[in-house]
């Protein structure tokens, strides 16, 4: 029954919820925001019944890892660990997951649903996880920074530590459903995101699997992501179509980026 009730849920595709999205840190004075780690997971929102990725699919979620999660919608991230969004993706996406689910936590950063500011909100999530007896449930940790100085230092312990980068929130903020710099992403490299166009593909090593993949930039221009690949990926590479992320440290006179390395395929979040 469990096994499948997960099946009609993996098949199932909702409205997209609307969601705050970041924008990229910059120059910005950061004195005085709220800082928290920047979680290598899948974004999903819950909205009392079941976890909804971005583009509004429904997780599989077993009915163990959603028992007792509160009936208030919740934006957060399925998180596994840190270098670990690849096997967090198979889980989640996975139609008989199942067991595997016990990995994964539940990391709460906002109440969607919920006017007033941030801190009004970081109120609310901790009396929500109090409540809750849904043990995957957790809230992410939320700290000040004190200067831009005291933002590298942060942002280098937790690279240091395998950690993606640090997320910023202006203090007093409102949830707004759009993409806001009230709410910024610090990165030591950039990312983007980009469209398949063909698999290239191996050779030598890499013979009879995908050698690299030719993308197109929203802005229509194409160049090819050689690095970054599991052989796994390699083996089944992403379709021609699909969205995927690369990160890349900068970009050629052209608008071309440098040294572009696989991340993710972001077509089912």
């Amino acid at each position: 029954m469990g096994a499948e009730k997960n099946t009609q849920d993996a098949a199932k595709k909702v409205k997209k919820p609307a969601l705050l999205l970041a924008n990229a840190y910059k120059n910005h004075d950061p004195s005085g925001w709220w800082q928290s780690e920047k979680l290598d997971g899948v974004r999903a929102y819950w909205d009392g019944h079941h976890f909804i990725s971005r583009l509004g699919n429904v997780f599989p979620a077993p009915a163990f890892f959603k028992k007792g999660m509160p009936s208030t919608p919740l934006d957060g991230e399925l998180w596994l660990g840190r270098r670990k969004f690849q096997e967090t993706l198979s889980i989640v996406k996975s139609r008989d997951g199942g067991e595997r689910w016990k990995k994964l936590s539940f990391l709460v950063f906002d109440v969607p649903q919920m006017t007033g500011p941030f801190e009004s909100r970081m109120n609310a999530m901790a009396r929500i996880v109090r409540g809750s007896s849904n043990r995957f449930l957790k809230l992410v940790a939320q700290s000040k920074v004190r200067d831009a100085a005291h933002l590298r230092q942060a942002l280098k312990a937790i690279v240091a530590k395998g950690g993606e980068g640090l997320m910023i929130r202006e203090p007093k903020s409102a949830y707004v459903k759009k993409r806001s710099s009230t709410l910024l992403k610090v990165k030591n490299f950039k990312d983007a995101e980009a469209r398949v166009l063909a698999i290239v593909p191996g050779k030598g090593k890499y013979k009879g699997m995908m050698g690299a993949l030719k993308v197109r930039m929203p802005n229509g221009k194409e160049f090819k992501v050689g690095t970054g690949f599991t052989d796994a990926v390699r083996k089944r590479p992403p379709r021609v179509g699909a969205r995927i992320t690369y990160s890349y440290m900068d970009k050629s006179k052209d608008g071309i980026p440098k040294g572009a390395g696989f991340v993710a395929i972001r077509d089912y979040e």
